[in-house]
């Protein structure tokens, strides 16, 4: 049977000190910044720093979305240093309804590795419950992390171009109803949506203090899609889409990512658009 994806506060404190690797993914998209700062003025006692831009992303190019999939050797660095190794329980979280910290539980089920789980409630969660914090970098260490990527786990825009009008499959956008709907576009460029794809909003996998909905909940938030189809499911750069990644897994059900989503698909003019103005 595999380990639940979520932690408690008090399951996590009672797991440090063992071989537990406790990643700090906090970020916004608006600071990019911003979440360093935030871990160098407190975070969980051991936690490592995870950047979205510089760890969990690749440099941006014409195409391929703002935030590409890392680098496997680039990624494998950077959790060697950590001191992750291919038996460590990886401990993840955020203050923003999983969205980054998802990125690397993603990630890292993406590269072979299952034993990861997220802090539920996030960094709040742990402060409200009064556990220590801490200002200190933890030293690099040697971990020994072996990458097995699972490379059908992803859709490129070729495949999600091919899976429109395909009744076999279903898009999937996890954005908020307004930029679905092409109404506002607050980063990039287009507005709309890929043709034929339904509307989940991530941020509705958890509840307004960041913790994750129950599983009867995750399921029926599911419930309406048709039977038999292949999902890819995608947001604006393929990050929060993996709070729905997450979600979907608690319902019983898998996707396909789309990792340069809308940001991707509006970067090539001659693909379709739906939505107000298309």
């Amino acid at each position: 049977m595999s380990m639940s994806p979520l932690m408690t506060a008090a399951e996590l404190k009672q797991r440090l000190g063992s071989d537990t690797a406790v990643i700090d993914c906090r970020f916004s998209l608006a600071d990019p910044a911003l979440g360093y700062r935030q871990y160098r003025d407190g975070h969980i006692t051991g936690a490592y720093y995870f950047s979205l831009d510089r760890d969990l992303s690749a440099p941006p190019a014409e195409h391929g979305g703002r935030h590409p999939l890392p680098d496997t050797d680039t990624l494998v660095a950077k959790l060697n240093a950590a001191g992750i190794n291919d038996h460590s329980l990886v401990v993840a979280y955020d203050d923003s309804h999983f969205s980054f910290a998802a990125r690397l539980w993603w990630l890292l089920r993406y590269l072979g590795h299952d034993n990861v789980a997220l802090l539920d409630g996030g960094y709040r969660a742990w402060v409200t419950a009064g556990y220590p914090l801490d200002r200190r970098e933890p030293a690099p260490r040697s971990g020994r992390f072996q990458a097995r990527p699972q490379r059908q786990w992803t859709a490129d825009v070729k495949q999600v171009q091919s899976a429109i009008g395909d009744q076999a499959t279903l898009l999937l956008d996890s954005r908020e109803p307004a930029r679905y709907r092409g109404e506002q576009e607050p980063i990039d460029p287009v507005a709309g949506h890929i043709p034929g794809a339904l509307n989940f909003p991530g941020c509705e996998a958890s509840d307004a203090d960041g913790f994750a909905l129950g599983i009867d909940a995750q399921r029926a938030r599911w419930q309406a899609l048709p039977p038999h189809r292949e999902l890819i499911i995608y947001c604006g750069s393929g990050v929060s889409a993996c709070a729905n990644l997450l979600s979907l897994h608690l319902a019983g059900h898998r996707a396909r990512l789309y990792p340069g989503s809308w940001s991707d698909w509006c970067s090539y003019a001659e693909l379709p658009v739906a939505g107000a103005g298309a």
